[in-house]
């Protein structure tokens, strides 16, 4: 009986491969395979060689080669990249302009003496030891591309710890840089316990303030703490002003007296001396030189006079001696 319907045959039935066809293409994965194991390292990075799953090398820049998956597999980070972790805020949008989104839980902590403090901290880190971030911990955060993790734990832990031992007035104000460095010093030694491999670059308070609710009587506290230092400084400058002049002034009050004393009594030792001498002119002549005092005396009691000297017994006046005349005649 003939057939009345004549259906095709399957085409893969009829595909034929021929053994050195199959060879070649085994030839050809095999090469691929193999040369899989090929990759580069950047000069800012390490690469750490696993074989089986197990720490086998850490290769330095450059080409290299491993055996292929799944023998050995290769894992590469950068040594020289700046990673950032955020505490009390997390970036939405770089922008710009740049989106923020606020968390209150973390950034919400209490200081030394009891009081609420809103604080965000930017830390920003970098691998020293690329096995022991790799493999010593597991969940470090920003380093393995989350927002959570053991370094956002361990930066969030240091910035309560230390915000807690400090009052609100130092880390509001003068004590900020303070209160940065312990952070600082702090995380690196929790790092250095957990062998994170990790090296802490910078700390930065980014925003610390008082929550909400009460940021207006913080206000008014800060500006009347303002107005206090400006007086107080006010009062230091006029101190600063008036104490150095009257310290001046009393020295040189110092000065004259003392250079007073020493005038008085160099004058002094002068008229002792000068009477001395004619003390001793007194004792070989002592007529005579009570008659010399006494015409000097006469001299200094009535200037500018004609002075005329008249015998004893008063019976007439003998101009004798014109005293002007001769203390202004030249000498011969």
């Amino acid at each position: 009986m003939p057939q009345q319907f004549d259906f095709p045959k399957n085409p893969i039935q009829q595909l034929r491969f021929s053994p050195r066809t199959v060879y070649l293409v085994l030839a050809v994965l095999a090469t691929l395979w193999v040369l899989s194991g090929i990759y580069t390292v950047d000069p800012d990075e390490k690469a750490v060689i696993l074989r089986f799953g197990k720490l086998h090398a850490v290769v330095d820049p450059g080409l290299h080669y491993h055996l292929p998956r799944p023998i050995e597999m290769n894992i590469i980070r950068s040594t020289t990249r700046v990673y950032r972790e955020e505490i009390g805020f997390q970036t939405i949008d770089p922008g710009p302009p740049a989106r923020y989104r606020q968390r209150p839980k973390e950034s919400l902590m209490l200081t030394g003496d009891e009081n609420i403090v809103n604080v965000e901290m930017v830390v920003q880190y970098k691998v020293s030891s690329v096995t022991d971030a790799l493999f010593h911990v597991r969940g470090l955060g920003a380093f393995e591309g989350s927002n959570q993790g053991l370094i956002h734990d361990a930066c969030e832990a240091s910035l309560r710890q230390v915000v807690g031992r400090h009052g609100i007035d130092e880390v509001l104000t003068e004590g900020k840089l303070r209160v940065q460095t312990e952070i600082k010093e702090k995380l690196q030694e929790l790092f250095d316990i957990y062998r994170c491999g990790l090296t802490v670059q910078t700390v930065q308070l980014q925003s610390v303030g008082p929550p909400q609710q009460v940021d207006a009587a913080f206000k008014d506290v800060a500006s009347a703490k303002e107005d206090r230092e400006r007086l107080v400084n006010e009062a230091r400058g006029y101190q600063n002003d008036v104490i150095p002049k009257a310290r001046g002034e009393a020295e040189r009050m110092l000065k004259e007296a003392e250079a007073y004393t020493v005038e008085r009594v160099r004058r002094a030792q002068g008229d002792a001396d000068r009477f001395g001498a004619v003390y001793a002119e007194y004792v070989k002549a002592p007529e005579v030189t009570e008659r010399r005092l006494y015409i000097e005396t006469m001299e200094r009691i009535l200037p500018k006079m004609q002075k005329y000297i008249i015998d004893a017994d008063g019976k007439g006046v003998i101009n004798l001696i014109n005293l002007e005349r001769l203390m202004s005649a030249p000498a011969r």
